[in-house]
């Protein structure tokens, strides 16, 4: 799809003309919007109107739904652009001054993968990506019935999670080795079989791969250089569209991260609090990719690029505290998952949560030196992603 609109930008460069196609919405998302929309902009293309993500039902039902945009873009530009959003609080129409490639009223900069934060702060790695065949993976059920037969092996199995389980609260395990001697393994039979298990599955897998590169090591879950003991935030690599905040947390348990859970070894209330806030989030939208409708995080596209204010002590512990605050709220609903907390569907049954959520916004729009107060939330997302656009733009340039 990219390849027609390079095609037609060619094809009319010069001769006026307005192009306008259906596709999918990857085209203006994450990784692919430099390598498409830079050359065509460069060509002197605007972006006029655009219908954001939606889904494009067909009524088959053997073919799944697409996940479309439309764009229409010309040499000329329009005094007046028109764009669509659709949310799950309906259709929102609005009219941009700008449209840049990731469909946001922003100047028209690229964002471009970056192996560390453009800011000073620690760095976000994702999680571990297992390559065992199921085999050092347990279920609550695997568990109970490993340490039913070894309890002694309970002190070398961890609590693991990927981005589903961290959200929804659903417990799963793993064995965790990466210390233990081959006299303590001799001595767990039933840890013994599994880690042989794993050692014949990743015998068996295709030589250049990843798996079959680790089956000298059968007793690793993956190498964890990236990883070390400690707090971190955790943040899942997918999450729905329909939410207004990517539900991140703590983890001090020991709880080890898969891969489709970035982690930020910090314990740091300013970098969750900012991480938590609107602000973030409205980058996110802007920048991430999507999975179908659904908001798939990449640390290289949107923390990396993310800039972060440059706090005072007092900003900083206005963050804190209403950062705190959130936390705090979270606890008045020790039952609830936060799959339930941030369902924007159940707002009003967690009011205290959405207060916190609300000076937790307040308090990083003033670190950025913001005052928002006045506006609507879409207005205030139109804003800060524009802003956010103009600083990234600014750091880059002054790099």
């Amino acid at each position: 799809m990219a390849c027609w609109h390079r095609t037609a930008a060619e094809f009319l460069n010069g001769h006026g003309g307005d192009i306008a196609f259906v596709s999918t919405n990857s085209i203006c998302q994450g990784q692919q919007v430099t390598p498409l929309w830079k050359p065509i902009f460069e060509m002197g293309y605007h972006i006029n109107f655009a219908h954001r993500s939606f889904v494009w039902n067909t009524e088959s039902e053997h073919i799944p739904n697409v996940y479309c945009i439309i764009t229409s873009f010309s040499q000329k530009e329009w005094p007046s652009k028109k764009a669509w959003e659709y949310t799950g609080r309906g259709v929102v129409e609005s009219t941009p001054a700008i449209l840049n490639g990731y469909l946001a009223d922003a100047p028209t900069v690229f964002i471009d993968r970056r192996t560390k934060p453009i800011s000073d702060v620690p760095p976000m790695s994702q999680g571990l990506k297992p390559a065992d065949g199921g085999c050092l993976l347990l279920s609550s059920e695997d568990r109970a019935n490993l340490l039913g037969e070894e309890p002694q092996a309970e002190q070398w199995i961890r609590r693991f999670s990927m981005g589903e389980e961290f959200i929804k609260g659903i417990d799963r395990y793993c064995l965790w080795l990466p210390n233990i001697t081959q006299e303590e393994l001799a001595e767990l039979p039933a840890v013994s079989e599994r880690v042989e298990k794993c050692r014949i599955w990743r015998s068996e897998q295709t030589k250049t791969g990843d798996a079959y590169k680790l089956s000298d090591r059968p007793h690793l879950l993956r190498p964890t250089k990236k990883f070390e003991e400690g707090t971190y935030i955790g943040v899942p690599k997918v999450t729905s569209e329909r939410r207004k905040y990517i539900p991140l947390g703590f983890v001090r348990n020991g709880m080890i991260p898969g891969d489709k859970l970035y982690f930020v070894q910090s314990d740091s209330l300013t970098v969750f609090g900012i991480l938590m806030s609107q602000t973030h989030n409205a980058w996110m939208r802007a920048v991430a990719g999507r999975l179908e409708l659904r908001y798939s995080y990449a640390n290289t596209i949107v923390y990396n690029n993310l800039v972060f204010p440059d706090t005072t002590d007092l900003g900083s512990r206005s963050i804190e505290d209403a950062a705190q605050r959130v936390l705090d709220a979270r606890k008045t609903y020790p039952d609830a998952s936060l799959a339930e907390l941030y369902d924007p569907n159940n707002e009003n049954k967690y009011p205290e949560l959405t207060a916190a959520h609300q000076a937790l916004d307040k308090a990083v729009e003033r670190a950025y030196g913001w005052e928002l107060d006045d506006l609507t939330w879409d207005e205030k997302e139109t804003f800060i992603v524009s802003s956010l656009f103009e600083l990234y733009s600014q750091k880059v340039n002054a790099e």
